[in-house]
């Protein structure tokens, strides 16, 4: 099946999409978003909810993938051992994710009054890309207030392209961004749906793959040659019952959709991967030792993979497709796809 939506691409599809064909089509999450753009500054913030409730008191199973681990992100540690999250996934530059930390923090701060008092802190997840093509990096032009207005404005319906924390990336030789899809499955009599959302800042120019179309061949001399280098940042949601370990399992494997797009996640890329449930909740304080969840016939998981890997596919390409050319930092010019369609 084509994709009637992107004009000229025709990029295969097995499973059904959501109704909106993005990852809030997983019910209860949302995603924020503030643009900075004005001549030499184009960047933002943008951050993904995996719940309407408070996430420090009831977190969600996840897992993160270090697919190639040249980045800077804040928080995956704790992801790593533990297996959850428990406050809203920013998404910003790479010089300013220590303020959209301390921004984060005092949101939930504010929002658990418990927190470094009688309990523990908080693990603050930040992730990032580096925009300085396009953005005077070296500016911080990101402030708390920025953040905190993203954190402020959770919505269902959000713009794709070059928006939000995408407003500065390039992918593959054209202007990049935020990109998102979903997907729907069928399980024991029931539909499921796995949502992503990329931030694209990765690939060497001539390398775009569409469908198994090398289309960045007809346009690499157009472009000004570059190596594979960057970074994505890659969020996968989903309402299915998975363990961490299944999570885990799912993460990885958008390496494949980076490999169909046409990345080979070179040296300087940092390509990270989360994935979480919105199934399976963990409750930050407990009366019981021990309590329930639920996970995935691991025989019958194969769905699931193909279902993941062609979400974050299309929304790689959807990152592309919406993003529109850009003149940034010292003018230079970066086209998007549309350009060449």
């Amino acid at each position: 099946m084509g994709l009637p939506s992107y004009s000229g691409l025709n990029l295969y599809e097995k499973y059904k999409k959501g109704i909106k064909n993005l990852i809030t089509d997983v019910k209860g999450v949302k995603v924020g978003s503030v643009t900075l753009q004005n001549g030499n500054i184009n960047t933002g913030v943008t951050v993904v909810f995996p719940h309407e409730g408070n996430l420090f008191q009831d977190k969600v199973m996840a897992a993160a993938a270090i697919l190639n681990g040249f980045g800077k992100s804040m928080g995956l540690m704790q992801i790593e051992e533990l297996g959850t999250i428990e406050t809203p996934i920013v998404m910003t530059n790479t010089l300013s994710i220590g303020t959209a930390a301390t921004a984060l923090t005092k949101y939930m701060l504010k929002q658990n009054e418990d927190i470094g008092v009688t309990t523990g802190t908080v693990n603050c997840i930040v992730t990032e890309c580096n925009d300085g093509r396009l953005n005077d990096i070296r500016g911080l032009h990101v402030t708390e207030e920025d953040v905190l207005n993203a954190l402020n404005s959770p919505s269902e319906d959000f713009e794709e392209g070059a928006v939000g924390s995408g407003t500065g990336m390039c992918c593959l030789g054209l202007k990049g961004g935020l990109g998102s899809s979903s997907r729907i499955i069928e399980a024991d009599g029931s539909e499921y749906t796995i949502g992503a959302i990329v931030m694209s800042n990765f690939g060497s120019s001539g390398n775009l793959t569409i469908g198994g179309d090398h289309i960045g061949l007809r346009i690499k001399e157009i472009q000004s040659m570059k190596k594979d280098e960057g970074s994505i940042i890659i969020i996968i949601a989903t309402d299915i019952p998975l363990s961490e370990r299944q999570l885990k399992r799912i993460a990885k494997r958008a390496a494949i959709s980076l490999g169909r797009t046409g990345s080979y996640m070179g040296n300087g890329s940092g390509d990270v991967a989360i994935a979480f449930s919105t199934s399976n909740r963990v409750p930050h304080y407990s009366s019981s030792d021990i309590i329930e969840t639920k996970m995935f016939f691991d025989d019958n998981i194969d769905k699931v993979f193909e279902a993941s890997v062609e979400a974050v596919e299309e929304a790689i390409i959807s990152s592309l497709y919406h993003a529109n050319t850009t003149v940034g930092f010292l003018e230079k010019e970066v086209k998007g796809l549309r350009d060449y369609l």
